[in-house]
């Protein structure tokens, strides 16, 4: 009989504290959607709303045409494209884990089963890293309340903190139909609609918390010709002064990803460490105002009363979802322990 791979998972369950050991951190993932809302939204709208397993089996076919994907083994509809998201991070959590020495806790806003978690203490208490994914569509009116923002305002006057911000993109915010299908056939992805805002929940903590940053537009990075390996970042080495970087020429190659507009002119109070180059030859606003590059990774030295760093950076970059190198996993390692 074969030996089974890896713990068992288990779901459903109350969380138990991490214990605190000096010089390790104990990281934490915040879904910000409501998975219901998410997976109950009608099919038949067009935009602001993730794909069925159906459309994603279609655009990516034949890969997952396997039995685990299966109807009898894999949730089909948009709960099923849901799942891929918590699929796809096993791999961080496994290198997170292994360098820290604590399994890595996942939450969501409201989960499967319709029970709400807003960010408090029991998820703050026992957690040095809280990853902030911004997967929900801004439709489903997830906002932060004046309580947890308070909340990620203590955790970050703790020493050591760190707190990591991906708001996804958002494509197809302009009226104007004819721009619409200009990004639409920029970034290319026929799984995402013509308009897809994400972000509520963590735009509304990016302001409360006064973090200078917006995300913006959908981009297609720029690739090595015939591949889908990513033209290296342009970093700023000399601001990178923790090393979060060391030994990351790039992140994974993903179809539509926000560019992090900073929106004060304080070069002191927040620094762009790395920007990706955009795909050019497709047509795009942010491409026609003279950009070739967009903001990918944005770092936030302690300043004030608040100790922690802060971190922008997009959830695509610690999933597998859309692929995976050494690069990658040495930036997740990076964060593990500086």
């Amino acid at each position: 009989m074969s030996q089974p791979n890896g713990p068992a998972r288990s779901y459903n369950h109350l969380h138990t504290a991490r214990k605190y050991t000096a010089g390790k951190r104990r990281f934490s993932v915040y879904w910000t959607w409501s998975y219901p809302w998410e997976a109950n939204r009608d099919t038949t709208e067009l935009d602001n709303r993730f794909s069925t397993m159906t459309e994603v089996r279609r655009v990516a076919w034949p890969a997952y045409e396997t039995v685990e994907f299966s109807q009898k083994m894999f949730l089909q509809g948009i709960a099923g494209t849901l799942e891929l998201f918590h699929v796809s991070i096993v791999r961080f959590q496994e290198v997170v884990g292994s360098v820290t020495g604590s399994p890595v806790a996942v939450f969501q806003r409201i989960d499967q089963g319709g029970q709400r978690l807003p960010l408090d203490e029991r998820i703050l208490g026992d957690t040095d890293t809280l990853m902030v994914f911004g997967l929900d569509h801004l439709l489903t009116e997830q906002e932060a309340s004046p309580g947890e923002i308070e909340a990620v305002r203590q955790f970050l006057r703790r020493e050591g903190t760190c707190l990591i911000l991906g708001p996804h993109h958002d494509v197809g915010s302009s009226a104007d139909l004819k721009e619409r299908a200009m990004e639409y056939a920029h970034h290319g992805d026929p799984l995402v609609p013509r308009q897809q805002r994400f972000g509520r929940y963590t735009r509304s903590l990016i302001k409360g918390l006064g973090v200078p940053v917006e995300n913006r537009w959908g981009l297609r990075p720029a690739t090595v010709q015939g591949t889908n390996r990513l033209v290296p970042l342009a970093t700023v080495r000399d601001l990178d002064t923790r090393g979060w970087l060391t030994g990351v020429p790039t992140f994974n190659f993903h179809m539509h990803l926000p560019h992090y507009a900073v929106t004060m002119d304080d070069p002191k109070a927040i620094h762009v460490l790395a920007r990706q180059p955009v795909d050019v030859s497709r047509p795009h606003p942010f491409v026609e105002a003279g950009n070739k590059e967009f903001n990918m990774f944005l770092w936030m030295p302690p300043a004030g009363d608040r100790a922690g760093d802060i971190l922008l950076a997009d959830s695509t970059i610690f999933t597998t979802l859309f692929g995976g190198d050494e690069s990658l996993e040495n930036f997740w390692k990076n964060i593990a322990i500086r």
